[in-house]
C-alpha cells in the first residue's frame, strides 16, 4: 500500500489521504474493556508509519491524556517535522473547577499548552474544537484561537462537530473576516456511507467555502466492516455490544440495504467491504480524508489497504445511492 497526501482545502498544508485516529488509545469502554493499550498504540503508529502515514489526530481527553502521551514518546525517537498532529480542546478535564471545560479562553490556552507538552512539541499543526460551547461568545472563541495562531502554538485551526451546523462555522468565520481574525480551514464531521446527515447544507458550504473535510467514524462504528447481518442482533465479543444504542441506531433494514450495495462493489474491486467505504470517501469530490482507527494492527493494515482500491464512477455513483436521501442538515 502507498498513502498519498492530499491539499488540506485552501490552505497550503498537505496531509496523508488516510489520517490515522487515535480516539482508542487509552480508551476503556463501558463495559471496562481496554481499547488499546501503550504497547499497542505503539505499534500501531509504526505500521502506519511504515505504510507511509504522516497525519495523526488526537485529542486532549483520549484516553484520559494517555493518547497524546503515548503519540508523544513515539514522536521522541522520530523527527517531529516528518508529521501533521491535530488535537482538540473541549471536554471537561476536571471535576472540581468549573474552567476545566467549554471554549472559554482561560480553558483553550491552558489544554493547548497541555497538549503540546503531552505530545513533546512546541506546536499542533491543526487545532479542532471538539464541540460548540453554547456559554462561550463566538468573538471571544475566534480572538483566543487568533492568538494561538500569533504565539506559535497552533497552524490551522479546525471544528468537530456531532451535529452538522455550518451556520455555526459560518457565522465564526465571517467575524474572522471581518476582524482580520484566523478561520476555520478544516472541518470534521460524521459522515459515512448510512450516516448522511451532513448532505444537504453543511457538504455543500464546505465545498463552496474550500473547508477541508476530515470525517470521522467512515465505518459507521464497525456496521460497514460488513461483519453484521440481519436478525442475528450484536455479537456479545462485538465493540458495538457495549452500546444500548448502537444496534437501534445501525442495525435497520435500511443500513442494510446499503450494506448489500457496498458488498456487491466490494466483490467486484475484490476488497473488503471496509476497504470499499473508504475508497468511497477517497474518491469523493468534497471529502479531503476520512479518518481510520483500530484497535489491532491487522484492522489497521486492511484500512489502509483503502488507499490502492480504485472504484470507477459508477461504482462510486451506485454507492452513493445505496441509502436514500434527501438528507437534511440536522444543525
Amino acid at each position: 500500500m502507498a498513502i498519498e497526501s492530499v491539499q488540506l482545502g485552501r490552505t497550503g498544508l498537505r496531509v496523508s489521504e488516510l489520517p490515522f485516529g487515535t480516539w482508542r488509545f487509552g480508551r476503556e469502554t463501558a463495559a471496562g474493556r481496554l481499547e488499546v493499550g501503550r504497547e499497542r498504540a505503539l505499534n500501531l503508529l509504526d505500521t502506519y508509519a511504515e505504510a507511509g502515514g504522516r497525519t495523526i489526530d488526537t485529542a486532549d481527553v483520549y484516553g484520559g491524556g494517555d493518547s497524546e502521551e503515548w503519540i508523544g514518546d513515539w514522536l521522541s525517537g522520530r523527527d517531529r517535522e516528518d508529521y501533521v498532529i491535530a488535537s482538540k480542546v473541549y471536554f471537561p478535564t476536571g471535576d472540581d473547577d468549573p474552567n476545566r471545560g467549554g471554549l472559554n479562553r482561560k480553558h483553550v490556552r491552558r489544554q493547548v499548552e497541555a497538549s503540546c507538552d503531552r505530545l513533546g512539541t512546541d506546536y499542533l499543526d491543526v487545532l479542532f474544537i471538539h464541540r460548540w460551547d453554547e456559554a462561550t461568545p463566538t468573538r471571544e472563541l475566534m480572538r483566543t484561537l487568533t492568538g494561538l495562531v500569533d504565539d506559535g502554538l497552533v497552524n490551522y485551526l479546525g471544528a468537530s462537530t456531532f451535529r452538522p451546523n455550518a451556520w455555526r462555522v459560518a457565522r465564526a468565520n465571517e467575524l474572522a473576516r471581518q476582524q482580520g481574525w484566523e478561520p476555520f480551514t478544516v472541518t470534521q464531521p460524521r459522515y459515512n456511507l448510512v450516516d448522511r446527515e451532513i448532505e444537504g447544507t453543511y457538504l455543500e458550504w464546505c465545498r463552496d467555502g474550500g473547508l477541508a473535510i476530515l470525517p470521522w467514524s467512515p465505518l459507521a462504528q464497525g456496521f460497514l466492516t460488513g461483519k453484521y447481518e440481519r436478525g442475528e442482533g450484536v455479537p456479545e465479543e462485538a465493540r458495538a455490544a457495549d452500546s444500548d444504542r448502537w444496534a437501534d441506531r445501525y442495525l435497520t433494514e435500511a443500513n442494510f440495504g446499503a450494506l448489500d450495495v457496498l458488498r456487491e462493489v466490494a466483490d467486484e474491486v475484490d476488497a473488503t467491504p471496509a476497504q470499499t467505504a473508504l475508497a468511497w470517501q477517497i474518491h469523493h469530490p468534497v471529502v479531503t480524508a476520512p479518518l481510520v482507527g483500530a484497535r489491532t494492527v491487522e484492522q489497521l493494515e486492511e484500512n489502509l489497504g483503502a488507499a490502492d482500491v480504485t472504484l470507477d464512477d459508477d461504482q462510486v455513483e451506485r454507492l452513493s445511492a445505496a441509502k436514500a436521501g434527501p438528507f437534511e442538515d440536522l444543525g
